[in-house]
């Protein structure tokens, strides 16, 4: 494959109301854990729910705006793919070439995939695309297709 193929991402706001279902009950849920247990003067217990609630909050405030909405300014709008590379379209403008160490990784459950690979400069970087990110089911099989016979 010697040609370039482009994949054009938008929003995936379905994907996002599955996420917010799954963040905000398991932060709301840490948090009153955390409480209770500071209340109950065992502190470090109360220490540890609530950095698990923040790790999970901020967490979920990435896959929500950077990869679901892409929102936050590194998140790709775009990628193509050829053999030796694949570059990426960030929402700031700014252009990634990932050209050595590229992995594909795919889930068990087929609903997306991550990259990773270092750019020019020698920077280690990792991107997530979930299926309603694509114009449709097919181009998101063509992309995880391409991917996996390249860069498995």
């Amino acid at each position: 494959m010697s040609e370039m193929k482009q994949y054009n991402l938008v929003a995936d706001r379905k994907g996002m109301v599955w996420d917010l279902l799954l963040y905000i009950p398991t932060v709301v849920a840490l948090a009153s854990i955390g409480t209770g247990f500071w209340f109950s003067d065992d502190h470090s217990t109360g220490y540890l729910f609530y950095f698990l609630t923040c790790f999970f909050f901020i967490a979920g405030v990435n896959r929500i705006f950077k990869t679901r909405l892409m929102l936050f300014p590194t998140a790709p709008t775009s990628f193509s793919l050829d053999d030796q590379r694949v570059i990426l379209q960030q929402k700031n403008g700014v252009q990634v070439n990932l050209i050595k160490t590229i992995k594909y990784y795919s889930d068990y459950s087929g609903k997306s995939f991550g990259l990773s690979g270092m750019d020019g400069a020698g920077k280690q970087l990792q991107f997530v695309f979930h299926k309603g990110q694509f114009a449709s089911a097919e181009e998101f099989d063509s992309a995880q297709a391409i991917l996996k016979n390249q860069f498995k």
